[in-house]
């Protein structure tokens, strides 16, 4: 999902990345504060003393989004869940969960812990102003502790709306599936919640727009088309995940495969093989050993002239772990694989030996299949 977050640092063994979009944001909370909060908070200092109070509250709200992460993560580590890390960006950050939570309560406990950490940061940092306030203390470090605590508190409420994924959304989803039993249907519910409150964020941000709040409206805008697309995509990938389940390579790769051979030409095997047999993937052989592939994209980047005496050895991409999958790796790792890698099509293999190829392409129509299926028995029922 974020190909270009970099890593920052690792907290309790949680990897903390960057994804460049939160630059964005950054650049526009600093300018926000700088150009509006602070010198109507703080009239009589200067650009630089704003521009400065500004960097720091960002950073502050940085640490913020970083704990509320935190909390969703400790939590779902206590539940025996993996997470691959948290991660910022443009919309704010999010706990990469490797799975599911496994019942409700777990999700429940999960969902609402970033919330209630934000409550407390924003309590704290309420607290805090209060008495420094009380000693004297700098009128800026105040007004910085005020914004933070304003932030925090309006992160957490804003989480709280149940529109699925939000934190609210899946608090919701926890009590559905808690009493229904169905954590299909519960996301169903949850996820056209998250889909309605998505299109109020755009229609707010529409009539923002009209009412010359264009930065405001801008970025109401944005977010609800966020909601909207995480919602129905959590929705979606649950589907998937649940049709997927308990399958492997082995039931949908396709066996019967044409190969080449790692010494013959590169024409040769356009002419004899994409041709002839109209493939655009072809695995490499070195007698019955697999040693990687060539594809049409890869051989028609070759010169014309050329190909008569270039040999598929000097072309091919050889087997590794991003292109070969063994039959029994179940489809629900295939597919993140092959999400995750950009791949539409790997080899099969074990011990050496090609068995087959898989593609995108196989899976869908797997999917396809199945979910008509399962369509069909819900109308004979009914």
């Amino acid at each position: 999902m974020f190909k270009n977050a970099f890593e920052l640092t690792e907290i309790s063994g949680f990897k903390i990345r960057l994804d460049p979009s939160w630059i964005l944001i950054a650049a526009l909370i600093v300018w926000s504060l700088a150009d509006n909060y602070f010198p109507e908070t703080l009239p009589g200092y200067t650009r630089y003393d704003y521009l400065a109070l500004s960097v720091v509250s960002m950073l502050g709200f940085f640490a913020s989004l970083v704990l509320h992460e935190l909390s969703h993560s400790i939590v779902a580590r206590r539940y025996g869940l993996k997470i691959e890390g948290i991660t910022l960006f443009i919309f704010g950050g999010v706990a990469q969960l490797d799975e599911e939570p496994r019942t409700p309560v777990s999700e429940f406990w999960i969902a609402i812990a970033g919330p209630i950490a934000s409550f407390v940061l924003a309590g704290g940092f309420y607290a805090l102003a209060g008495a420094l306030t009380e000693f004297g203390s700098s009128l800026p470090l105040v007004a910085a502790l005020n914004y933070l605590a304003l932030i925090n508190f309006v992160l957490a409420c804003f989480n709280l709306v149940p529109a699925f994924p939000l934190d609210g959304g899946r608090i919701l989803r926890a009590m559905l599936w808690y009493f229904k039993k169905d954590l299909l249907w519960a996301t169903s519910i949850a996820s056209m919640f998250g889909t309605g409150f998505g299109w109020f964020l755009i229609i707010l941000g529409v009539l923002s727009l009209f009412s010359q709040n264009t930065m405001g409206g801008f970025w109401q805008i944005l977010i609800g088309f966020f909601v909207i697309n995480a919602s129905r995509g959590s929705y979606q990938q649950l589907v998937i995940s649940n049709t997927l389940k308990g399958q492997n390579v082995n039931s949908i790769m396709s066996r019967k495969v044409y190969s080449a051979q790692i010494d013959q030409s590169v024409q040769s095997v356009i002419d004899n093989i994409i041709i002839a047999k109209n493939v655009t993937f072809v695995p490499v052989l070195e007698g019955n050993h697999l040693m990687g592939f060539v594809s049409l994209d890869m051989l028609q980047s070759i010169d014309e002239e050329n190909r008569q005496i270039t040999k598929i050895m000097d072309v091919f991409e050889k087997t590794s772990l991003e292109n070969t999958i063994t039959p029994l790796v179940s489809m629900e790792q295939l597919f993140k694989k092959m999400v995750e890698g950009g791949r539409r099509k790997m080899l099969v293999e074990e011990d050496g030996k090609l068995l087959g190829v898989v593609s995108l392409a196989d899976m869908m129509t797997f999917l396809a299949i199945r979910n008509d299926l399962h369509a069909g028995v819900l109308t004979s029922k009914s």
